[in-house]
């Protein structure tokens, strides 16, 4: 009894911990905009969509087309137990219990990579080592006399069996909405990013759940696991101390005492999380405008190359066509019959305007240009918006209460969003002259 108080308090400050990691987490979520799937920037990204795959799974039990699921079935035991003791007399008795409890007796489950849809495109998210938050498909339970008994479960059966079993199971349908934080990188088989493990990222979540319902759980679990860290600190505190032979005088100063250095340890806790919390989403604001400025680079090396491209095979075939017309006039320039040299030679001469230019593409050319004067527009305002959006987010943070008084700490300022005449920089012109 005497060791009690100190148990107490040492589980008070592990669930102060815990509590903190969760409010950490809750603040990561908070942290990140949710981005567009064309405009997944390699690092930490949050998204929402639909979860897509062209060869799903058909689910164990409920037979539903998915990229992951995992199945249960249970099976309920009962058994009467008999137990010798000792009372309080020194007497030898005999008592009877009755225990009871499901056991697993069967599982499985697959999981494939699929991609995350929304309106602007898709992206391939690989969920191994991923914490997957699945949503119940089936859920059943029966006796021997039902055809689900033994059709999805074992012919054999435990010991002391009740010959009652449940069927569970858990799966992200394809087309149902997802919400996922992970770290994008580049693919290794094209061009383009997806959402994989990785070591060094804080968060790996898929969940069928939306971004508040997430949130709001890691907020519950910091409240709760504060909430019981300072009862079992107190608690156990105040009950070690009714224990003593004739109590203790100054009981209630003791037990005010371990709540207040509990509050204290946590405040200290708090405060240390979000200032890291602030410093992370300075450094994210940092990082997006990074963003932008990798974009208006990406925008001024290549537009006039490819204006240049499309100059040259525009010339080219300005010259085929001028080559061509002159054929065509030394042709109808011949007498009918009278088949010159110069007639003669006009086959060899296409031959050879062939061999010149094997392609002449010029329309899909400037097709292509335009697809990539959009594109470059788009991720420039992919990667504004993004900015704009956890600048905004990081201004109000450290200008709301308490936030406010711990960014004072760090010397945090507000970030000037991105308007319009602030990010187009050199203006770039198309210009097909020769």
């Amino acid at each position: 009894m005497e060791a009690l108080p100190f148990i107490g308090c040492g589980l008070g400050v592990l669930f102060i911990f815990l509590g903190l990691r969760a409010n950490r987490k809750k603040r990561l979520l908070q942290n990140l905009p949710t981005s567009k799937t064309t405009g997944v920037f390699i690092g930490l990204v949050e998204l929402k969509g639909s979860a897509e795959s062209e060869q799903p799974f058909t689910s164990f039990l409920a037979a539903q087309r998915c990229v992951h699921y995992r199945w249960t079935v249970e099976e309920k035991w009962s058994r009467t137990v008999t137990e010798h003791y000792t009372d309080s007399n020194g007497k030898s008795r005999t008592r009877t219990r009755r225990e009871s409890g499901w056991k697993t007796v069967d599982s499985g489950g697959e999981s494939q990579s699929f991609y995350l849809r929304d309106d602007e495109g898709a992206i391939l998210v690989r969920p191994e080592g991923a914490k997957l938050e699945p949503t119940q498909v089936f859920s059943d339970h029966c006796g021997r006399s039902d055809p689900l008994y033994y059709d999805k479960g074992p012919s054999r059966s435990v010991m002391d069996s009740d010959h009652r079993r449940r069927f569970s199971e858990h799966a992200i349908p394809i087309h149902h909405s997802v919400f996922v934080v992970g770290k994008a990188r580049e693919r290794e088989d094209l061009v383009a990013p997806e959402i994989a493990a990785d070591d060094t990222a804080p968060m790996f979540l898929i969940s069928t759940k939306n971004e508040d319902q997430v949130t709001g759980g890691f907020a519950l679990a910091t409240g709760l696991w504060t909430f019981f860290g300072l009862v079992l600190a107190a608690g156990g505190t105040a009950f070690g101390l009714s224990q003593q032979a004739g109590g203790n005088p100054n009981q209630g100063i003791i037990i005010g005492a371990v709540g207040g250095a509990y509050l204290l340890i946590w405040l200290i806790g708090w405060v240390w999380t979000v200032f890291n919390s602030l410093i992370d989403l300075r450094n994210r604001v940092q990082r997006a405008w990074s963003h932008v400025d990798v974009q208006l680079k990406r925008r001024h090396d290549l537009i006039p190359n490819l204006v240049k491209m499309v100059t040259a095979l525009k010339n080219h075939e300005q010259e085929v066509q001028t080559e061509m017309a002159e054929l065509r006039t030394q042709a109808s320039a011949t007498a009918p019959g009278d088949a010159g040299e110069e007639v003669r030679g006009l086959g060899n001469t296409l031959i050879a305007i062939q061999e010149r230019y094997p392609e002449l593409e010029t329309s899909d050319s400037f097709l292509d240009l335009s697809n990539q004067l959009s594109e470059t527009e788009n991720r420039i305002a992919l990667a504004r918006d993004y900015f704009n959006t956890i600048a905004t987010h990081y201004n109000t943070r450290i200008e709301q209460v308490p936030d406010c008084y711990v960014g004072k700490l760090g010397s945090l300022k507000p970030r000037p969003l991105l308007t319009a005449a602030d990010f187009e920089r050199q203006a770039i012109t198309v210009n097909f002259a020769k």
